[in-house]
């Protein structure tokens, strides 16, 4: 062992127990081994910075932008809701449904951002249902971790196994190689969560307790507001049809107040906000809001021609995505303090209604608001379609923003764009996986086309590339060139291969796996396979074999961190669910054995190894 060698070792030593310990955080330490490795004298600077022009680099950039495209218009979301409805109140069958959407939707984007999506759905179906969500979070975190093996963009490793090969001179890894043995391993991981799910207990240790942030339904239970939805459809004929609503004048006739009106052209669904010049048409579906005592639903069916619909007492929480509430106060000086609540409508916007007010800690009764008087300090809950809410969020000295609802951060501001995220996604993917296109080149044409037919906006764009992440791969790939150098990926091969001797090449394998998966508790994923596969390919030449096996079993292993909270994904989880460090070990130890064997027979199966 030469003296260049155990410098570089050194370093490896310090850069794996300081991401053990996260201490300094890993973009900073691979900054540090970025700016120490070219003073060794094995790599020059520019070698060491070579990862910045590296194409997969670009390519894992470009996906974090296609993936948080995905996340805006919400077709993540959309899968959520859709899944949470199919599957009802059956534990068993929710954990299933919600496995496999995480799981197919992590192959395509980035896995940290589809649980960041699916947290507060699976929170929502676990209130739904009254069950446990630590029964949910854990199973979601390792069909995200196992997302990784579907795909060759599914996760960071993959792209850098797959870049070696190519630097080693033979051809690498195409989209789709992985799946083979992907979808069994998410098949497995399934079958074994549907039993391990009734293991997790959560612990005494979650997140600390604080004034949780308000949902909706917090807030039409304290204002009693159930009582004071309707919803009408406009029928051929209906005198609604001859004027605007300005003209119609609701409120005083009647007692109610449009919020929201559906118009469906074709399958097309549109919502259309309240204004004065707003024309009804028939077939329209409108959503009222009933604050008049003597408001009387058979009058306005008779006297209207509507068709009443009925009603989900739940102050249309069912429309979360269109209808929002929020809280405001009256401060000093406001102009709305004096004014009866529907002359502060009026002034307000045409588009907001005042549906709840607290004086005080006691709310207001839900009916006669509308000719209350308002006084400095009130507080208001207003109801409308979410933009006129955001604008007034930003700001203004008539009325301070109190409290958002925790629906207010899941409401997708580019809903309407989901068809064309989806058909980008398509073709990214097409272009990929026929390889009519070099895969770098077809990522950045999806990065592209989604910000040009409005997915996302370039700012967001920039904002979702994980630099972090980037840094880290950087920082990290020349310690791959510098062991090279010193021949300590050879003899790290060799020393595998002489302590296994004349093994069957199935034990290697087997070798190879837990030795990703044990790196794997104290390092990153993508850390994990930058470090191991050198010595990999080193193995596969040394027993002349070929180097697809060997680095497919790493890749595989780097996506099998389930003993350990270390993993990202696996951290998002752990507050969430309450899970102590024995829940990891207790369900994760057997899923890796059992995923281990399985890989390696797959590998072995699929991949022929001379």
């Amino acid at each position: 062992m030469n003296q260049e060698l155990i410098t570089v070792l050194v370093l490896l030593a310090a850069a794996i127990l300081m991401f053990a310990f996260n201490r300094p955080r890993p973009d900073v330490v691979a900054l540090m081994m970025l700016l120490l490795l070219p003073l060794t004298g094995v790599i020059d600077i520019g070698e060491a910075i070579a990862g910045f022009s590296n194409s997969n680099i670009v390519l894992i950039g470009a996906m974090f932008v296609v993936g948080e495209a995905l996340a805006r218009t919400g077709v993540a979301k959309r899968v959520g809701d859709w899944l949470a409805d199919k599957g009802g109140r059956h534990g068993w069958l929710l954990t299933l449904l919600i496995m496999l959407a995480v799981g197919l939707l992590g192959a395509f984007m980035s896995s940290t951002g589809v649980v960041a999506i699916f947290i507060p759905v699976v929170l929502r179906i676990a209130a739904r249902t009254g069950i446990d969500p630590a029964k949910f979070l854990l199973p979601m975190a390792y069909a995200a971790l196992v997302s990784g093996t579907l795909t060759l963009v599914a996760t960071s490793p993959n792209l850098i196994i797959n870049y070696e090969l190519m630097r080693g001179g033979v051809e690498g890894f195409n989209f789709f190689t992985f799946t083979p043995f992907g979808l069994p391993i998410l098949a497995v991981t399934i079958l074994y969560m549907l039993v391990a799910r009734q293991w997790l207990s959560p612990s005494q240790t979650g997140e600390p307790a604080g004034r949780p942030q308000p949902g909706m339904m917090d807030w039409i239970e304290r204002y009693d507001l159930a009582q004071r939805e309707y919803r009408v459809r406009v029928l051929p004929g209906s005198p609604l049809l001859g004027g605007t609503l300005g003209d119609l004048d609701l409120p005083t006739r009647v007692g109610v107040r449009v919020l929201l009106i559906e118009r469906w052209a074709g399958t097309r669904r549109r919502v259309l906000a309240r204004t004065p010049e707003t024309w009804l048409e028939a077939g329209d579906i409108l959503l009222l809001d009933v604050d008049s005592e003597r408001a009387d639903a058979k009058d306005l069916i008779d006297e209207f021609k509507v068709e009443k619909l009925p009603r989900s007492r739940q102050y249309f929480l069912d429309k979360a995505d269109d209808v929002g509430l929020m809280e405001v106060m009256i401060p000093e000086e406001s102009p709305f303090a004096g004014l009866t609540v529907a002359e502060a409508m009026e002034a307000l916007s045409t588009e907001l209604t005042v549906v709840g007010l607290r004086r005080g800690r006691k709310p207001h009764p839900p009916r006669g608001l509308r000719e209350e008087l308002l006084h400095v300090g009130d507080t208001l809950l207003l109801a409308g379609p979410w933009k006129p809410l955001r604008k007034l969020q930003k700001g203004g000295h008539d009325l301070i923003v109190l409290n958002l609802p925790k629906e207010f951060d899941e409401v997708l501001p580019k809903a309407h764009k989901a068809p064309q995220a989806v058909l980008i996604l398509i073709l990214t993917v097409t272009l990929m996986a026929t390889g009519l296109l070099p895969n770098v080149h077809a990522a950045l044409l999806g990065a592209f086309l989604m910000g040009a037919f409005g997915c996302i906006k370039i700012d967001q764009a920039y904002r979702a590339i994980q630099w972090r992440s980037l840094i880290m791969i950087v920082g990290m790939m020349p310690f791959a060139l510098a062991l090279e150098r010193t021949d300590g990926v050879a003899l790290a091969a060799e020393g595998l291969v002489q302590l296994l001797g004349d093994a069957n090449p199935r034990i290697i394998l087997a070798a190879l796996f837990s030795l990703t998966v044990i790196s794997g508790l104290f390092i990153v994923n993508t850390a994990n396979a930058v470090l191991l596969i050198p010595i990999a390919l080193a193995v596969a030449q040394h027993l002349g074999a070929s180097p697809y096996p060997f680095a497919m079993i790493v890749a595989l292993g780097a996506s099998i961190t389930f003993m350990t909270p270390i993993s990202p994904i696996n951290i998002m989880v752990q507050n969430k669910g309450n899970y102590s460090f024995a829940d990891f070990v207790r369900v994760g130890f057997p899923l890796t054995l059992i995923v281990g064997t399985l890989s390696v027979f797959l590998v072995a199966w699929l991949l022929p190894l001379y």
